[in-house]
């Protein structure tokens, strides 16, 4: 089922789209003359109506490896649309994996305007259901359709190269997949697409990763005997298989008394408190996150940082919203959104006040994040589930709020935003098991929301 282009030009038929559905193009104009379309058999070019049609082309000498290449260029109008396709036979219940490279230059915003669509058919041409399990379709009363799924942007070379993969489950009823290479709303922009593949694979590894978190707030009688009263429960997350285990807030400051300034409790990162806990993370063989004030010459940060079952630093994130208590007291704020790998997967942390504002969590997710570790000392718990649930995420909390007050909970939220797991009383460790190889499909035809949210949501001011 591997596909490339070979060298050589073959007669030139297009099809537009016209109420959804592709459709033959009328008759042509043969008053008007007919210009050859050198693609390789097979592909095809289409565009919604003919008045938004960019122009198309195929270099038989483009692409990295000079085996050809296909051009998508736009004038200088807004609004055009257009993509070359080509159907490839699948069997349902099977893997396969999408590869191309594509090269860009004039479009501004690539991830929107330049992506590519896998749309699982029947033999005649019409949407499947998708692949969910039965206790779902039980709960839910019907089968949702199988959306198209949208490959994921990679890296980019030296050279302008940038890889767009994926690997899919075929739908039960599919009998094909129709791949589609997009340029769409970039005026006077060019995207050229190379090595394209389509073909059987084997499933990937399952990324079962089991989340947990702690639902502790220390006493306060030192920093250092704050740190050192979450070793029983960090043991007992240890006992419970976690691979990741989230405190909560400012942890080596909570209670403690100081003269004037809450700052008078910040410490280097690294540095003792980081040091501590880098330990019992090497102790009991998981990643811990927390956050702690950080002194960084004359500025003090509220920080969340990232600790590997090595027992060092991975990362550490400096919380972007800032309360005007923490205002008032000094606090510089953070202006970055790292995203760090494990070995289980991508962790992103954000701190309290940031979950009271969508931003944060969505540029986590926009660099990749899989899970969110969010210290919070209070927060309300629906912000919670609409940071999870917005951009398809787990979400993992620990707070300092007694569960009987109804505000925020330790606890873990799938990408629903449903909490799957949480803590009911001090000194309480849950931890679930999630699985990150699997995309959340929902009831209501959406398909893979989170491989969509790069190619739908607007632009914005950091793009």
């Amino acid at each position: 089922m591997t596909t490339r282009f070979p060298s050589f030009v073959v007669s030139m038929s297009f099809v537009v789209c016209l109420a959804g559905h592709l459709v033959s193009a009328s008759p042509p104009d043969l008053g008007k003359p007919q210009i050859a379309n050198p693609f390789p058999p097979g592909w095809t070019a289409l565009a919604p109506r003919d008045e938004i049609r960019p122009s198309f082309s195929y270099d038989p000498k483009g692409g990295p490896r000079k085996a050809g290449s296909f051009v998508i260029q736009h004038d200088g109008r807004e609004g055009l649309d257009g993509w070359i396709q080509k159907s490839f036979a699948v069997t349902g219940g099977e893997f396969c994996h999408f590869h191309a490279v594509r090269k860009l230059h004039k479009v501004a915003v690539p991830r929107r305007s330049a992506l590519v669509r896998v749309l699982w058919q029947d033999q005649a041409g019409k949407m499947v259901a998708a692949n969910v399990p039965e206790q779902q379709v039980q709960e839910w009363g019907h089968i949702p359709t199988a959306e198209p799924e949208h490959p994921t942007d990679g890296q980019t070379d030296e050279n302008g190269w940038t890889t767009v993969s994926g690997i899919y489950c075929v739908p039960a009823k599919a009998t094909r997949a129709v791949v589609e290479l997009h340029l769409q709303w970039a005026p006077n922009g060019r995207g050229e697409w190379s090595d394209i593949e389509f073909a059987k694979t084997t499933p990937p590894p399952s990324r079962k990763v089991r989340l947990g978190t702690i639902h502790y707030r220390p006493t306060g009688k030192s920093a250092r005997a704050n740190c050192e009263e979450f070793a029983p429960f960090i043991a007992e997350a240890a006992k419970q298989k976690a691979d990741l285990v989230v405190l909560g807030e400012t942890v080596p400051s909570v209670g403690v008394k100081y003269k004037a300034l809450l700052i008078e409790t910040a410490e280097p990162i690294p540095g003792p408190s980081t040091d501590f806990f880098g330990q019992l993370a090497k102790e009991n063989n998981l990643h811990i996150a927390l956050s702690l004030y950080e002194r960084d010459r004359h500025l003090v940060y509220n920080t969340a940082v990232l600790l590997g079952p090595n027992g060092k630093l991975i990362g550490k994130y400096r919380k972007v919203c800032l309360p005007h208590s923490e205002v008032e007291q000094g606090i510089a704020p953070g202006h970055d959104y790292p995203v760090f790998n494990t070995k289980f997967g991508k962790v992103g942390l954000m701190v309290c006040y940031d979950g009271f504002f969508p931003e944060v969590a969505r540029e986590l997710a926009n660099r990749g994040a899989e899970v969110i570790a969010w210290p919070v000392w209070g927060c309300n718990p629906r912000l919670a589930t609409a940071r999870a649930c917005e951009n398809h995420i787990y979400l993992v909390s620990s707070t300092f709020t007694e569960p009987k007050a109804g505000w925020m909970i330790s606890a873990i939220y799938d990408q629903t935003g449903k909490a799957i797991a949480k803590a009911d009383a001090w000194g309480a460790v849950v931890v679930a098991e999630v699985d990150l190889s699997r995309p959340y499909i929902g009831p209501w035809n959406l398909g893979d929301f989170r491989s969509m949210i790069p190619r739908h949501r607007p632009i914005s001011g950091i793009e």
